[in-house]
């Protein structure tokens, strides 16, 4: 964790199946967590955000929420298709911090043609119920999901769904599923919009040159899309994007 809040990540999160094993309990791997964030937070003034997954019964799940809460969290995560709606809701309502939502599971709403429904649907019922951070996989991803389905949950995300300005139920979706700086300019060009969590693991994890240069590597992608300056020209001038192509693409 030490290496991660060192390179200057902005935002982690737990994994979708990691909310209280008996080999990662939850309170221990917060308090173990929280101490390295506030301790780097303490002395650079820079708070990474993490989203704790305190997926579970509901009683356990306010319970987590408060822990992480007093610990000096910024954020929850919660498993969708395995709380339900009702979970959310009573979480939203115990809560005051973001909730990352994710939707693992989702393909048995989406992968049989006459079953299910379609993610732009899916979002809303979450919305409403009062989500902040939405997944919606991400281009080329390593799922069966294609890049058209991608961009339509995501542009759904930040559509307003009210006509009250600053009410409109928008949430920020979330980009994840083998990403790495290759994306980015894709990803900008299609949806339009920097408002969006950028996931990738793997390619930030992975990169030859290590974690930081990893992060660096996605933000020089990013810096680059936004000046609209071609991928293989910004690598030319930025070593940690060129390591990643050479590494990553395909």
């Amino acid at each position: 964790m030490g290496q991660w809040v060192e390179a200057r990540i902005d935002f982690i999160k737990d994994d979708d199946l990691q909310a209280d094993g008996p080999h990662c309990p939850f309170e221990q791997r917060v308090q173990a967590v929280m101490r390295v964030v506030n301790n780097h937070a303490q002395h650079t003034g820079r708070k990474a955000m993490v989203a704790f997954n305190l997926t579970g019964e509901i009683s356990d799940m306010l319970r987590r929420e408060e822990l992480v809460r007093n610990a000096g969290g910024t954020c929850v995560m919660v498993s969708l298709n395995s709380v339900g709606l009702p979970g959310v809701s009573e979480l939203r309502r115990h809560s005051s911090l973001p909730i990352h939502a994710h939707r693992n599971g989702w393909g048995m709403w989406s992968r049989h043609p006459t079953l299910g429904m379609s993610h732009v649907a899916y979002q809303k019922f979450w919305r409403v119920a009062g989500v902040d951070h939405m997944h919606v996989n991400g281009l080329q991803n390593k799922f069966c999901e294609d890049d058209d389905s991608v961009i339509a949950s995501a542009k759904a995300c930040l559509t307003p769904m009210f006509n009250a300005p600053g009410r409109g139920c928008e949430v920020m979706p979330v980009f994840s599923s083998g990403q790495w700086a290759g994306q980015a300019e894709g990803t900008w060009q299609r949806l339009g919009s920097a408002d969006l969590i950028f996931a990738c693991g793997g390619g930030i994890m992975g990169h030859p040159g290590g974690i930081a240069a990893g992060v660096r590597s996605i933000r020089q992608a990013w810096e680059a899309a936004l000046e609209r300056i071609p991928l293989q020209e910004a690598a030319r001038h930025n070593t940690e994007l060129r390591q990643a192509l050479e590494a990553f693409a395909r």
